[in-house]
């Protein structure tokens, strides 16, 4: 019993803070406010209606924190009819989330609230370095305040088992390192999720099991659940003057300059067969491998043999491709503008028994203005095919 209540008191010392007016703040830090946070608040409160978007992969595709916000905030403004769009998608990183923004969150409407979720992902997943986590999410959050300059904006950290162990180490995760600096930048909110789950396992207040591991349990995703509504109680807790407005946020200098800012879907139809391509419906059936239905129904532009080759007309400083890449994903060779010819295998480490969504770039850091892409599945492969399938393009 002395030990549960030691544990306990450590528990408290870690995850406390206590502000000027004597309040305990129970996760203190990891509930990190940056910039103004009235915007969403105030369109809610005003108008008496909002949309709320999640972007994310698995994390926020499944039935998890997701929905418990969605609660939360029809708690807090029980008169505001909101509109909530989920735009989860598993296994995909923010390099993907950040070129297809456009098209799963901002076709949807005004968007007043934006919770971002990629941290998990741009780790396991992704496999990115710093640059590349920088890139995903300094253009989610471009777009994002170009769209809607008074969008107010919240990130969050999940965890996996080897950023637990970062994190209990005393030590940042690449990924988490990566996005804090981004939200710093741009004034973002930030929900330090796994280092409050490394810090109340350090304490013995929580195990891995209770949480729920990579995908969390009820009780892992109400952790997160309770640090956002924290944020909320600490913002929100003074009434909103009446005179209150929606306020634009500043667009600063970028990061990197290769941010996905202007990251966006190309249409498959912008493509110039000269051989071995075909659009349509893949017969899944046919193909070894598991599948997930939100694919099944998709029309892609395949090649399955050696020596298909493409062209594609762009404008920007990146191109690529959103696939799904299964047992059979062979390599392809991309040209810019007649340049060399580089291998692109589309093999993922997943890719052997799953056809996985993942987004591959022919070529970036090009110098902005017009180019053309020249595409061809190689002889060589790593795989057991030559198989691509395009669902989109993608450039920025």
């Amino acid at each position: 019993m002395r030990k549960l209540a030691f544990l306990s008191i450590v528990a408290w010392s870690i995850c406390a803070t206590v502000s000027a007016d004597g309040a305990a703040r129970p996760f203190g830090g990891k509930v990190c406010l940056r910039g103004e946070f009235q915007n969403a608040r105030t369109v809610f409160e005003t108008t008496e209606k909002g949309t709320v978007a999640f972007l994310g992969g698995s994390i926020t595709e499944m039935n998890g924190y997701r929905p418990m916000v969605c609660e939360t905030l029809q708690k807090r403004f029980p008169r505001t009819t909101f509109i909530f769009v989920g735009a989860g998608i598993s296994s995909t990183c923010s390099t993907t989330g950040a070129f297809r923004f456009g098209s799963d969150v901002l076709a949807k409407g005004p968007i007043d609230l934006l919770f971002v979720e990629f941290a998990v992902n741009d780790d396991q997943d992704g496999h990115h370095t710093r640059a590349e986590c920088v890139r995903g999410m300094e253009g989610i959050l471009r777009q994002a305040r170009r769209a809607n300059p008074c969008m107010d904006i919240v990130m969050t950290f999940f965890v996996n088992e080897g950023m637990l162990k970062t994190c209990q180490d005393g030590r940042v995760p690449l990924t988490i390192e990566a996005h804090t600096a981004v939200a710093a930048h741009y004034g973002v909110p930030t929900i330090n999720l796994a280092q409050e789950v490394a810090d109340e396992i350090n304490a013995g207040v929580l195990t891995w099991q209770q949480y729920g591991g990579v995908h969390p349990a009820p009780f892992g995703n109400a952790i997160c659940a309770r640090m956002i509504d924290e944020l909320f109680a600490r913002e929100w807790a003074v009434p909103l003057a009446r005179e209150a407005r929606a306020k634009a946020k500043p667009l600063p200098v970028p990061l990197d300059p290769f941010n996905y800012g202007t990251g966006r879907f190309v249409a498959l139809s912008e493509a110039k067969v000269k051989r071995g391509w075909t659009l349509g419906v893949p017969d899944w059936k046919s193909l070894p491998g598991g599948k997930r239905e939100r694919f099944t129904s998709i029309p892609m532009l395949c090649a399955t043999e050696a020596g298909a080759e493409l062209t594609l007309p762009f404008e920007g400083a990146a191109v690529g491709a959103y696939i799904v890449a299964g047992p059979d994903a062979g390599i392809a060779e991309a040209s810019i503008d007649g340049g060399a010819f580089k291998p692109v295998d589309l093999l993922h480490a997943y890719s052997k028994g799953l056809h996985y969504p993942r987004t591959v770039l022919f070529g970036s850091e090009l110098a902005s203005g017009k180019h053309v892409l020249t595409l061809r599945m190689a002889s060589e492969t790593h795989g057991a095919g030559h198989a691509a399938r395009i669902m989109q393009f993608v450039a920025n």
